[in-house]
């Protein structure tokens, strides 16, 4: 991994949530190559704690936690191990999030509807708070605990993870657009908030990346790109996908208190042009 930009987070505590992941699992990894001790924290212990094994054959410093970002009382606890294990939260990055297929309607356009399809009149409700409190609760709650260690020291980041459907919302995943439209809101209420204590607070607006989740949207069994596929890139001016990799020059800006000391409140798009691109 070839790391962006050449900035050292050396003795820097970097909490991630949703670690577990691959795309904050690759953020992990740069940030303890980076020189940062890195909290890797995921519902999945497996995944962080083989993260964790990684990165210590690198002569790396990540340890992986298990954490629900919705426990209160359990996030807690974890907090208090980290303040043992690494010392107090530096930058917390809210990677926690992902939809539902119960929030998640089979047809596009009501009027297409054929029988048998989930419709937008049979979303689950459940299925739609899950959504709501995996995105918007799962980085108001990691943001609560963590950034008590800022407060106290007058000084961090906070980085959100927001999207694409933040800007304009995607048509089949209503629950999950509207999520991270409030995560976009919601960052920017944190900065505000904090903006007299040292504490910056962005976000970053990942285009359309090929993950465990969408995979099954993006390409068929076969290997060959589905409808909607198509429809994605053909609405990127730059003909592609985005590579997990190509968000850590923006998260590494955002989060470097000398490279971005003024810019609080901003949601960086990463998305190969999509969010600027009018389709025609």
């Amino acid at each position: 991994m070839d790391l962006p930009l050449g900035i050292d987070f050396s003795e820097k505590v970097v909490v991630i949530t949703g670690a577990g992941g691959i795309l904050c699992g690759t953020m992990a990894k740069a940030f303890a190559k980076a020189g940062a001790k890195v909290a890797a924290l995921d519902l999945n212990e497996e995944a962080v704690k083989q993260l964790e094994e990684e990165c210590r054959a690198k002569g790396l410093v990540c340890k992986g936690y298990q954490a629900n970002v919705l426990e209160t009382q359990a996030l807690q606890q974890v907090h208090d191990e980290i303040l043992k294990d690494l010392g107090p939260c530096d930058i917390l990055i809210n990677g926690a999030g992902g939809n539902h297929p119960k929030a998640t309607t089979d047809n596009e356009y009501h009027h297409e509807a054929v029988d048998g399809q989930k419709t937008f009149f049979d979303l689950d409700a459940a299925g739609v708070e899950f959504v709501f409190q995996l995105n918007f609760q799962g980085t108001l709650i990691p943001t609560q605990i963590f950034a008590k260690d800022m407060a106290d020291k007058k000084s961090g980041c906070i980085l959100n993870i927001s999207s694409m459907n933040a800007y304009i919302p995607l048509t089949k995943i209503p629950a999950y657009s509207a999520a991270k439209a409030a995560v976009s809101n919601f960052t920017q209420w944190l900065a505000t908030h904090f903006a007299g204590t040292g504490i910056r607070c962005n976000a970053i607006a990942p285009g359309f990346l090929i993950s465990n989740q969408n995979r099954r949207l993006l390409f068929q069994e076969d290997g060959t790109p589905t409808a909607r596929s198509k429809k994605i890139l053909n609405g990127t001016p730059m003909g592609r996908f985005v590579d997990g990799e190509e968000l850590l020059g923006g998260v590494f800006f955002l989060c470097d208190e000398k490279a971005s000391s003024a810019i609080t409140g901003a949601v960086l798009p990463i998305d190969a042009g999509f969010a600027a691109y009018s389709g025609v």
